[in-house]
């Protein structure tokens, strides 16, 4: 009788096999993770936090990385808060913190700019995930939930990989396309992904 119960809380067999790893801050989530899975994604890249700042940072020669994807086939995706609107000034005066939302989201503009020439690289505003990130890597997924008057690093941390129809990874997919096809382009004439 034991022995059962035993073995389920060892092996995971219902919808909480999808969480590969729990991390209580984003800080504390390896950058080798991170690497690894940019690297190994090749149909699907989507980064949909909403200044995704960090990136260009932690990710040596993060542009080039995504120039290299994209000419492989692999669609990349930024989807952003806009520097102006209401909502990033709101969250603005909630985080309270010198380095302010529109200044990293400005930042990642500049970057994305340089590598806006490349077939397969979209980027979008969108003006409904100011409380959640939502990384995408294939059938691997990141996702953390902004805490009231934190910024994401202190976020707490789920990395998922999708192992069921309807799970919890297909339901952060449906939300981010939901927030994709509502968002606006980046870049003046953009549609899917030409300028």
């Amino acid at each position: 009788m034991l022995w059962p119960v035993a073995a389920k809380k060892a092996i995971k067999v219902g919808p909480d096999r999808e969480v590969v790893s729990v991390y209580p801050y984003r800080s504390g989530c390896p950058a080798s993770l991170w690497r690894s899975l940019i690297t190994n994604a090749k149909r699907e890249l989507t980064f949909a936090g909403y200044t995704n700042y960090f990136l260009w940072l932690e990710q040596s020669r993060f542009g080039k990385e995504l120039g290299r994807k994209a000419a492989q086939g692999c669609r990349v995706r930024f989807l952003i808060g806009d520097p102006d609107s209401e909502l990033t000034r709101s969250r603005e005066q909630d985080e309270d913190v010198a380095l302010t939302l529109s200044t990293r989201i400005r930042v990642t503009l500049a970057e994305l700019e340089k590598i806006k020439g490349h077939s397969g690289i979209d980027a979008r505003y969108s003006g409904g995930h100011a409380h959640l990130s939502v990384f995408r890597f294939d059938d691997d997924m990141i996702v953390t939930p902004l805490l009231t008057h934190n910024v994401g690093h202190d976020a707490p941390t789920l990395h998922l990989r999708r192992h069921q129809d309807d799970g919890m990874f297909d339901r952060f997919v449906s939300h981010v396309e939901e927030l994709w096809n509502r968002g606006t382009p980046v870049w003046e004439g953009d549609v899917d992904g030409q300028a």
